[in-house]
């Protein structure tokens, strides 16, 4: 182990474990959020400008933080997801593009919004609550709502319609919806709680055959990641490896020469040489 290989190897254990290390520390780091929201921050209505921009992932403390936006919506894009459950009832959402104005969207322009609506439990009363909406689209609009992430597309089912929609993704309905070239989009959509349109009271404008979707306040974490502490241990394993690695070469080396050693002299002392 004196030999300068193996001092050079040891120089070289020492810095892979100090890379380990490092990596150690850096995944410890964010294992602990030293900044917490406060409790309750989800149900401080802010405005959509303040907590995500159009194009931005919804960060994971944000994630159900309930924003206030204003904009209109555009008609013909009153579209259907079924596979909802409300209150343990499956059913059907009824969604609609709001197309954000400016001044809510931070100056960005064109941008959209996708908004679940409302509830419905067959299919018949969805259908119909969209076409109603859809007469009144165009109007100006204030929402407040939950901000929720993208559930991701998925295939229909066997035997399904190409059209069917079981999951609430604004990349699924961006490709359905009307005038959406060099449309900027918002990755979350919002669950509407309150709608108000030219001094209409939510349920004068919610049409008939919807309820409020049934979305409460995300339950609040520990400010602990245990995965992250997980990791760090891990590397610490590994930089305690670096170090049996280079110990156990230098031994297995060691153990051959020795070998080598006690096979030359029992040649050399055999009968006949």
């Amino acid at each position: 182990m004196l030999r300068p290989w193996w001092i050079g190897m040891l120089l070289f254990a020492l810095l892979v474990a100090a890379v380990f290390a490092w990596l150690g520390q850096w995944q410890l780091g964010r294992a602990i959020d030293t900044n917490p929201p406060p409790p309750g921050a989800t149900e401080q209505v802010q405005p959509i400008a303040d907590v995500t921009a159009p194009g931005e992932y919804l960060p994971e403390p944000l994630v159900g933080q309930k924003v206030a936006v204003a904009g209109a919506f555009v008609p013909g894009d009153f579209l259907i997801v079924s596979s909802r459950f409300n209150d343990g009832q499956e059913g059907y959402w009824v969604t609609g593009q709001l197309r954000v104005d400016p001044a809510a969207a931070g100056g960005v322009e064109p941008a959209s919004l996708a908004v679940a609506i409302g509830w419905a439990a067959t299919r018949e009363a969805a259908d119909a609550a969209a076409s109603a909406l859809d007469d009144a689209a165009g109007a100006d609009v204030e929402l407040t709502g939950r901000l929720i992430s993208d559930e991701g597309p998925v295939r229909p089912g066997t035997g399904a319609p190409a059209t069917e929609m079981t999951r609430m993704s604004p990349a699924a309905l961006l490709g359905r919806w009307h005038d959406a070239a060099g449309l900027n989009v918002y990755r979350p959509y919002l669950v509407a709680d309150g709608l108000v349109a030219d001094g209409l009271g939510a349920d004068e404008l919610v049409a008939d055959g919807l309820v409020a979707i049934d979305s409460p306040a995300p339950t609040e974490g520990s400010n602990v990641n245990w995965l992250n502490i997980f990791y760090a241990v891990e590397w610490a394993i590994f930089a305690g490896f670096a170090f049996y690695m280079w110990y156990r070469l230098a031994k297995d080396a060691w153990e051959k020469e020795v070998e080598a050693l006690e096979e030359s002299s029992a040649e050399g002392g055999a009968p006949g040489d």
